[in-house]
């Protein structure tokens, strides 16, 4: 069948690329101290990154935050209801996640996260205050199940 001139197509919905998920940065930090041990120029008594971000942590991390990210990206006007979901099935996924490799998310990490939970809402036009005002908390509500 041919393609009709009087129906438009619109492409799938994302989010704008300019939000780095934090294991991309967590990836890039590890990288460049592998150089940089490689190179001579690092210690290894001051390489940290491989131990704080194992590959196999860091790669579930990231495909929980690429599910969070498409599912947000999906939604069409969505509800209260439906970004707190969203949210909670992220920090869910996180909590197993954390639990299984062994509990690399600290306090940076939990900051990152959470901030990158948050962002995915923001760059989608959430008033990440006025949400969880409406549900009498503040910004800690978004990830309240949380266990890191």
């Amino acid at each position: 069948m041919a393609p009709r001139d009087d129906v438009m197509s619109f492409p799938a919905p994302t989010l704008p690329a300019m939000i780095e998920r934090p294991s991309a940065a967590w990836r890039r930090e590890v990288r460049e101290q592998q150089q940089a041990l490689a190179a001579g120029t690092l210690s290894p008594d001051d390489a940290y990154a491989e131990r704080l971000w194992p590959e196999d942590f860091t790669d579930a991390v990231d495909a929980a935050l690429a599910a969070y990210q498409a599912e947000v990206a999906a939604l069409r006007e969505p509800s209260d209801d439906e970004l707190f979901a969203a949210a909670e099935r992220v920090v869910l996924a996180l909590n197993d996640i954390d639990e299984e490799h062994g509990h690399h998310i600290e306090t940076d990490e939990r900051d990152e996260l959470c901030g990158y939970i948050e962002n995915v809402l923001i760059h989608i036009g959430v008033d990440i205050r006025a949400l969880c005002a409406r549900r009498g908390g503040d910004r800690e509500l978004l990830t309240a199940g949380r266990d890191w």
